[in-house]
């Protein structure tokens, strides 16, 4: 229901906008879209916290022993619909991979989040280039603790192409709409042009662009004109409160 509601308001996402002080009904109709499709990347990534979480619980987690530990992990792995890899790090960085079946060669201790999971924080949304597999990967992860002390964490690389084009299957834009999702350094966390993900916004733009979005974030809602190739683009944004993006869905004025 909300991909068909989603497709009929960005058709008339202009009309709607330019009728904002007309009809407090109308002002309703592109939230129902930002928030529907705001909901379907919140909703994967606090899934796979939510089962990252319940599996650090186990005896398998708290036992520290990859071979214990293995199958519930790669039987994570395979449930999963955006083929994301999942692993396993010690305290000192080391860590295992259902990608590799055991002990990577590589080392996390130089992630920015790895010093928010051994403190017994749990991460969700970091951007990174994976070491095991070399993707665009949006990290979610939770400590393993024993005894109140953190022993290790449970990781999930989340690859963004896939998430991508998971929420395109399912959002169903016209062919002159587009959605993507900024962290507050203005880059591109996901979008239905894969290619431009992990970009910053003045790689796809330039610096004048930037400056606008930089601006334009300082509020967590609202409505955003800008020129880009040559185009004039009409989007709705807000701010997630749970990973901290700032969700645009934008349409090509005719």
């Amino acid at each position: 229901m909300y991909s068909l509601i989603l497709a009929a308001i960005l058709v008339f996402l202009p009309f709607t906008a330019q009728a904002e002080s007309k009809s407090s009904t109308m002002v309703l109709e592109p939230q129902v879209a930002i928030n529907s499709y705001m909901g379907l990347v919140e909703d994967h990534l606090n899934g796979v916290l939510r089962t990252a979480k319940v599996i650090a619980l186990t005896r398998e987690a708290r036992s520290i022993e990859w071979e214990t530990l293995r199958p519930l992990l790669e039987r994570f792995s395979n449930d999963l619909t955006t083929d994301a890899t999942v692993w396993f790090v010690l305290p000192d960085g080391s860590y295992f991979s259902t990608e590799t079946g055991g002990l990577t060669d590589q080392n996390l201790k130089d992630r920015a989040y790895f010093p928010e999971l051994m403190a017994g924080k749990d991460v969700e949304g970091y951007l990174v280039i994976s070491k095991s597999t070399g993707h665009r990967s949006i990290i979610v992860a939770t400590p393993v603790t024993v005894n109140g002390k953190v022993v290790a964490a449970i990781g999930v690389s989340v690859r963004a192409r896939l998430l991508s084009e998971f929420v395109d299957a399912r959002t169903r834009l016209p062919e002159n709409a587009y959605f993507y999702a900024l962290t507050p350094d203005k880059k591109i966390a996901v979008h239905r042009y894969t290619d431009r993900m992990f970009k910053n916004v003045t790689d796809v733009g330039d610096e004048k662009l930037g400056n606008e979005f930089t601006v334009v974030m300082n509020k967590n809602q609202g409505l955003f004109d800008y020129a880009l190739d040559g185009k004039n683009i009409t989007a709705i944004f807000r701010k997630s409160d749970k990973l901290g993006w700032y969700f645009f869905i934008a349409e090509e004025k005719k």
